[in-house]
């Protein structure tokens, strides 16, 4: 999930949300649910499942996917995957949570998409690798963008710049529903922010993904004024609004199930 910035989502963006069909209004968008359109599509090899219920490994990306109307079933499963007592994210969902969960953190969020962006390969940007990781992971906690973890690279291309040697910018790929590739983790040192370097892994990172035949998508804080502001510089447009909730599960569990294992 993204972090909280508090500056007031900005007018362009209170105006500007497309796109997003009313309630009962036809089938959902591929975007609606992007974790699990991506679970059941090309991430599908990450994937653990339990019922309806479907996530990443917990080294990989803190995303999962219940179904649009969980019922107690789902819930349950979700218990069983999380375990008794842990905080699960539960992104999108906007509804009540069943006696016995506690919400820890809730957060409005919104979700931007391609609608003309400039898209460029980066000259000074290097393709970063599993033995970068440890670096890539103290950036984000320095700068904190959101959720990168030891596996997250392995979701798709990650992007960065150095400047004598040290890693100071970044951005990559997480969500991937088909036909679509999110843009996440772009982070910037702060001795060198103020250079354009967030402007320059976002292009880049995008032209990777129109290369491939696919469009660009992000999700950030409704109230994070400066990411907002600055994609929709770049061509981003608002989609559609969405939630960042979290909730413990219940300790103990109210049954025992097996613990999670990936889907075939």
């Amino acid at each position: 999930m993204p972090e909280a910035n508090p500056i007031a989502l900005t007018e362009t963006a209170r105006g500007a949300e497309v796109d997003a069909a009313p309630a009962g209004a036809g089938a959902p968008h591929v975007l609606d649910n992007p974790a699990l359109a991506s679970l059941t599509g090309p991430h599908a090899r990450f994937a653990e499942r339990r019922g309806r219920v479907l996530r990443y490994p917990v080294d990989v990306s803190p995303w999962l996917a219940l179904p649009a109307a969980p019922d107690a079933d789902d819930w349950a499963d979700l218990a069983a995957l999380a375990g008794p007592g842990a905080e699960v994210p539960l992104p999108g969902f906007r509804g009540e949570v069943p006696d016995g969960w506690e919400v820890t953190f809730r957060m409005e969020g919104v979700q931007f998409v391609d609608d003309g962006l400039d898209a460029a390969p980066d000259p000074e940007a290097v393709r970063l690798g599993p033995a970068d990781v440890p670096e890539m992971l103290d950036l984000v906690a320095r700068t904190r963008p959101g959720p990168f973890l030891p596996r997250t690279i392995e979701l798709g291309t990650y992007l960065g710049i150095r400047r004598g040697g040290a890693l100071v910018a970044m951005a990559g790929e997480r969500l991937h529903p088909p036909g679509w590739t999110e843009i996440s983790a772009v982070c910037t040192d702060p001795a060198h922010r103020g250079e354009g370097l967030a402007t320059r892994m976002i292009l880049a990172v995008a032209h990777g993904i129109r290369e491939r035949g696919e469009t660009p998508f992000l999700h950030t804080s409704a109230e994070n004024g400066n990411a907002i502001r600055l994609y929709e510089s770049l061509g981003f447009r608002l989609r559609r609004r969405t939630a960042f909730l979290a909730a413990r599960a219940p300790e103990p569990l109210a049954d025992a199930r097996q613990a999670p294992v990936p889907v075939p």
